[in-house]
């Protein structure tokens, strides 16, 4: 390694740059002439780019804000769907009491019972004169006062228990084992929708549903079996269905247990009644708990002035159209 000369001429010459460094920066200090100012130079003016929407560039959005990229677009193509209106409408039924005083069989002599006022846009008209077989002996005078007044129309019919001599006639016209004791009650049943069918028919009356009244009919009362009457109710429902029409029920929960048993459970609409106590009444008993064989609450009933009132259920009826005839 050679160490001589060459290191201390080396060291000098680093001490004298540092030397020359440490002068120079005390000259930048207060102690020496202040340096020249500067000129400003003038800048030119920029436009500034306009930010795509009118809210700014987003820098003022809170962070914390929940996604909404996630939520489904709406389909601006399609027109919004129109609001249903639920409106009430009122009606009343009439059968034979509203006939002319003095007719029909001696157990239902017609009472000449006021007819419904002008209120009613509806008639639900009644196709018996009480128990099944016997027709309403002015049914086609209350379908001609009907298409009068351009009501919209339905039909009703009491279904009653059969006699011995009726189910003789019956048991083996119809659909059903008419050699079983159910059986030939069905067909009896099946029977008397067909004979409630023609006297619609005869009479003119365009209705797309028969509501099957069930309670007790004075005279013609109901057996204590309830697998025997439930066996004529069913029979009913299929006549009228193989005729293409509709099929609801007029009962309560009382009624329809007393007579049918609870078990018969059909879901079909519900035309429920109220007796005197009002349209408030008639209403709330449009609800589920009111039903008495699974199904939906279609019309309600109540007595006012002597006549029987109806008026459709909330939410039940949308088109009138699937519940009641028009005359043409």
């Amino acid at each position: 390694m050679h160490e001589g000369p060459f290191r201390i001429v080396g060291e000098d010459m680093r001490i004298g740059l540092l030397a020359l460094l440490l002068a120079t920066l005390l000259t930048g200090c207060g102690d020496g002439p202040a340096p020249a100012a500067k000129t400003p130079v003038a800048k030119t003016p920029v436009a500034e780019t306009p930010t795509s929407t009118p809210e700014g560039d987003g820098t003022l959005v809170p962070s914390d804000l929940p996604t909404l990229s996630n939520l489904p677009r709406p389909d601006l193509t399609v027109a919004p769907k129109k609001t249903t209106v639920d409106v009430r409408v009122h009606g009343a039924d009439l059968s034979w009491p509203q006939c002319p005083k003095g007719l029909g069989i001696p157990q239902k002599r017609t009472e000449g019972a006021p007819l419904p006022t002008a209120a009613a846009r509806f008639a639900v008209i009644g196709l018996t004169n009480g128990p099944s077989f016997v027709a309403n002996p002015c049914l086609a005078d209350q379908v001609a006062w009907a298409r009068g007044r351009q009501l919209a129309v339905a039909a009703y019919a009491v279904v009653s228990y059969p006699d011995a001599a009726t189910v003789r006639r019956h048991r083996l016209q119809g659909p059903y084992d008419g050699r079983t004791r159910l059986g030939a009650l069905r067909n009896v049943g099946y029977q008397a929708a067909l004979f409630n069918l023609r006297s619609l028919r005869a009479a003119g009356l365009p209705t797309p549903v028969v509501w099957v009244d069930v309670e007790p009919v004075t005279g013609f009362d109901w057996s204590a079996d309830v697998d025997a009457n439930a066996a004529v109710v069913q029979g009913t429902v299929r006549g009228y269905r193989d005729a293409g029409k509709k099929v609801g029920f007029y009962s309560l929960a009382s009624f329809w247990q007393r007579i049918v048993g609870a078990n018969l459970r059909l879901g079909l609409p519900e035309w429920r009644p109220a007796g005197p106590r009002g349209q408030a009444e008639a209403l709330r008993r449009c609800a589920d708990s009111w039903s008495f064989q699974g199904g939906t609450g279609v019309l309600g009933q109540w007595i006012e002035d002597h006549r029987d009132r109806n008026v459709t259920c909330p939410g039940a009826v949308r088109d009138l159209r699937e519940w009641f005839g028009t005359f043409r």
